[in-house]
């Protein structure tokens, strides 16, 4: 509910044009023993090693994502180095040593995602920039539901070039445009994604 700090990282609304979106994900492999926990909901980013890993900066102007930044985790898949079973999981748990363990990204760079606020954004917040409220790391996320607990800047910017742009307003007879903790539509800018900007990873 817009009216509670219950934020919830991003999740994937429709394409920017309106048209649906299918579900569709691509598959980036993950390091045995990544010792970082990755939330459903959460931006990643690809290595220089080729290895995702979870984007710890707020995507604020002066800490914009880093170059190999290409989407929303979704959860993973990995062999239990305990039980030996293909394991199917909401989140990436900290630690974990398995040579098989694949991420689902939603890496669509048109891909309109909703996001709670810290605060209250009023209409004129349509069309400016936005960014996480704080950097994403092991607090941003619940490690029992596997969901991140991101939320985005209330502080929306129309000039400097963050990492979100503000495409419109959740609107549900539990959300609206003006709330205290007001549901976003949010697109990454292109200069946030590796796959709308020039810069190589």
């Amino acid at each position: 509910m817009a009216a509670t700090a219950a934020p919830y990282g991003l999740r994937a609304v429709n394409h920017l044009g309106g048209t649906p979106y299918a579900g569709s994900t691509r598959m980036y492999p993950i390091g045995t023993g990544l010792a970082e926990n990755i939330f459903y909901g959460d931006v990643v980013n690809v290595l220089a090693t080729g290895l995702l890993t979870q984007s710890q900066t707020t995507g604020a102007a002066a800490g914009v994502f880093l170059a190999g930044t290409v989407g929303v985790f979704v959860g993973c898949t990995f062999t239990d180095p305990n039980s030996g079973n293909v394991t199917f999981r909401q989140n990436w748990p900290t630690g974990t040593v398995t040579a098989d363990a694949q991420a689902y990204v939603i890496d669509d760079p048109a891909v309109i995602f909703q996001a709670q606020a810290d605060g209250t954004v009023a209409q004129a917040g349509l069309g400016a920039n936005t960014f996480f409220a704080a950097a994403q790391g092991a607090a941003t996320g619940n490690t029992t539901t596997g969901n991140s607990t991101s939320a985005v800047d209330a502080t929306v910017v129309a000039a400097t070039a963050n990492a979100f742009r503000v495409v419109g307003f959740v609107d549900s007879p539990t959300s609206t445009v003006g709330d205290a903790f007001t549901d976003l539509l949010i697109k990454f800018n292109p200069s946030s994604h590796a796959y709308t900007s020039d810069t190589g990873i």
